[in-house]
C-alpha cells in the first residue's frame, strides 16, 4: 500500500484512477456529459460523478486510452 502524504492541516491529495461509466444529463438548454470516477484509496462503490469537461481539463490522461480506441474502431 502507498504511503499517505498528510499535510500540516491533516488533508491529503487524491487522484482519479479510472473512469467507470459515462452518461449525459439533459437540461432545458444543454447536454452535460458526466463521468463516474474511481479515486485512489477508494473502491468502485465509492466512486463519484463529475463533469467530463472538468475531468478532461484537470486529468487528461484518463481519456487517452478511450480516445485512441474510438479512432481505431472507425
Amino acid at each position: 500500500m502507498d504511503e499517505l502524504d498528510i499535510q500540516k492541516d491533516l488533508s491529503y491529495k487524491e487522484h482519479p484512477v479510472k473512469i467507470l461509466e459515462t452518461t449525459e444529463r439533459v437540461t432545458r438548454s444543454k447536454v452535460i456529459r458526466m463521468c463516474k470516477v474511481q479515486w485512489n484509496r477508494h473502491s468502485e462503490e465509492e466512486a463519484t460523478w463529475g463533469r467530463e469537461d472538468d475531468m478532461r481539463s484537470e486529468y487528461p490522461y484518463l481519456f487517452e486510452s478511450s480516445e485512441s480506441r474510438g479512432r481505431d474502431s472507425s
